[in-house]
């Protein structure tokens, strides 16, 4: 039962009702389908260099339970590496690729994945802008094979609109049947940016809704500005940002940093067998 309190107002005693955070149904959990397709839990979260509450933030990610973490502005600098293995430690993951040697973008995993290839994207610099790139790799999770890319694109227009055409670019280039991308992508669906995304690949958010929707700031939550992506063939059982999840606190998501995380799950057909 919602607890009550009192106020004063005016001379006269108010009721003040302080409704709970309503209990979000979890999305489904990460399994291999009797054919071979897997049920793969992602997690996009922009880390803000671990600059904020590191503890809040491996609670988030555990709560979230994530196969593969998508995660922008890793730490890039003095001892980054120990800083992003501490991370992985501390959300039950492993390293994957990424961190500084990518600008930014992170790819941390489960060990239901099992990698065959990872590389490290530096995109062209622009003067007086931050430099930024791709995180990539591509997995094998029960019998289905995913490309995975972790981005984090410009705030200057122009540049975000190339780098979303290198991304694709990319993406084409994996040789990986199907591909997971997220990242934080500096605009709403409206934008020019998201927009070119969105028309090659399918943006999780819109096709299966779940959870939030709304991801920067944190604290007050106005713009959805981080996105999970899929090619055509992956089915999207649900994605939104996981406020109400049992085991994600609201004080931790607000404390974390100063975005707010992206779940999806998704169902991956199994790779077709290699020919004789």
């Amino acid at each position: 039962m919602p607890a009550a309190s009192s106020a004063e107002r005016g001379g006269h005693r108010r009721i003040v009702t302080a409704m709970p955070l309503r209990t979000l149904p979890d999305l489904p959990e990460s399994r291999t389908e009797p054919d071979g397709s897997a049920l793969v839990r992602v997690l996009s979260y922009n880390l803000r260099s671990l600059r904020d509450d590191e503890e809040a933030l491996a609670r988030v990610v555990r709560a979230c339970r994530p196969d593969l973490l998508l995660a922008q502005e890793a730490p890039r600098f003095f001892r980054w590496r120990k800083h992003a293995a501490r991370l992985a430690a501390a959300t039950d993951l492993v390293m994957l690729s990424g961190g500084a040697t990518a600008a930014g973008p992170l790819l941390l995993c489960s060990l239901r994945a099992a990698v065959e290839h990872t590389e490290d994207i530096l995109l062209p610099r622009t003067p007086g802008l931050h430099r930024r790139g791709f995180a990539t790799a591509v997995v094998r999770v029960a019998g289905a094979r995913l490309g995975v890319v972790s981005c984090h694109l410009s705030l200057q227009e122009a540049e975000r609109r190339d780098q979303a055409r290198m991304l694709l670019e990319h993406l084409a280039s994996l040789g990986a049947p199907h591909a997971v991308v997220a990242g934080d992508v500096n605009e709403p669906p409206a934008g020019r940016s998201f927009r070119l995304l969105a028309g090659t690949l399918r943006d999780c958010r819109a096709v299966r809704p779940w959870g939030d929707e709304a991801t920067h700031p944190s604290a007050a939550p106005r713009r959805r500005i981080d996105a999970v992506f899929t090619t055509p063939g992956v089915e999207v059982l649900g994605c939104g940002v996981p406020r109400g999840l049992p085991g994600v606190a609201e004080d931790d998501l607000r404390a974390a940093t100063d975005h707010l995380p992206v779940l999806a799950a998704l169902r991956v057909p199994a790779a077709s067998a290699p020919p004789r």
